[in-house]
């Protein structure tokens, strides 16, 4: 029987958004693949192979990849009681099974949350966070990630970008790896392989578009979310304001190791304060997330 849903308020806007995206990764990947089956007739099946392995490797390891990749380590009641205590809250409040809890040997204020489903989700908190926060600022932010569980939008994200990181490979493989061999001028299949560095990088920028759509949305989404479930949208306020403000004194080597994981984080980390990551950030900006959660406010009030 399937798991009844958490007490997380449900977002159609975020699903109808998730099942877009997916449609348009996946009619983008089906093109992309014809356009190399038929660039390299003779290697059909080694392309097949690889595409699917790497789709297997990317849905089935790339949460765990990424949270080794941001220094996440599991601990246990005993060794973090405050975060686990919390986390049970959260779990009771929201009616669902408690996801594995993690911390991050980092000064970055940050949390975020990897999985591809309850059973698999593992929820993480940086010592920086830890050390910054107070005890209802941390339940809001900890509300905010495990939202992200609770509507799957973590295990959508992560498929969606596998395409932008198939494109990178295959690029490398027309570049380097023999298959972009001279072939005569009039030759359509000699055409077709020389085009293929120039197709990689659209469908790159394409997946890479639509996956940062997704994510601003996700975010006010789980903010919404976390506001609702915990009743106290001032805290998740107070924890936003908090954090980023924090993240100017953070040191530019720290902010940098960061940034390559920002679509996971609670908030992202920026090395500059002009760095382009700002112009295609996968978060909306601190002010649009406020004033949500100021109109959240003032409607729980009446």
């Amino acid at each position: 029987m399937p798991r009844a849903r958490s007490r997380y308020a449900p977002d159609r806007g975020l699903t109808s958004r998730m099942v877009t995206t997916m449609f348009l990764i996946g009619l983008l990947y089906v093109v992309f693949v014809g356009v190399l089956l038929a660039a390299l007739r003779g290697s059909w099946p080694i392309i097949l192979i690889i595409t699917g392995g790497l789709f297997i490797a990317q849905f089935w390891f790339s949460d765990r990849i990424a949270a080794y990749g941001m220094g996440a380590r599991e601990v246990t009641p005993e060794q973090a009681p405050e975060l686990h205590g919390t986390i049970d809250r959260i779990c009771a409040l929201a009616d669902m099974p408690k996801p594995k809890v993690a911390i991050a040997e980092s000064d970055v204020p940050n949390a975020f949350a990897t999985g591809r489903s309850e059973k698999t989700a593992l929820v993480c908190a940086t010592t920086g966070l830890l050390r910054r926060l107070e005890p209802e600022e941390l339940e809001g932010v900890l509300a905010h990630e495990m939202s992200h569980v609770a509507h799957r939008d973590v295990a959508v994200m992560t498929i969606a970008s596998f395409l932008g990181v198939l494109a990178g490979i295959i690029t490398r493989i027309a570049l380097w790896g023999g298959f972009a061999r001279s072939r005569p001028g009039n030759d359509p299949a000699g055409i077709l392989l020389l085009l293929i560095p120039l197709i990689s990088a659209v469908v790159y920028a394409i997946s890479f578009l639509l996956t940062r759509l997704l994510s601003r949305y996700r975010e006010l989404s789980a903010d919404r979310a976390a506001a609702l479930l915990t009743g106290r949208p001032s805290a998740l306020a107070s924890a936003l304001t908090k954090v980023s403000g924090q993240m100017a004194r953070i040191p530019t080597e720290d902010l940098r190791k960061a940034e390559p994981y920002n679509a996971f984080y609670f908030m992202p980390a920026f090395s500059a304060k002009e760095s382009l990551g700002r112009l295609f950030s996968s978060h909306p900006t601190l002010e649009q997330r406020l004033d949500q959660l100021s109109r959240i406010s003032t409607d729980l009030s009446r």
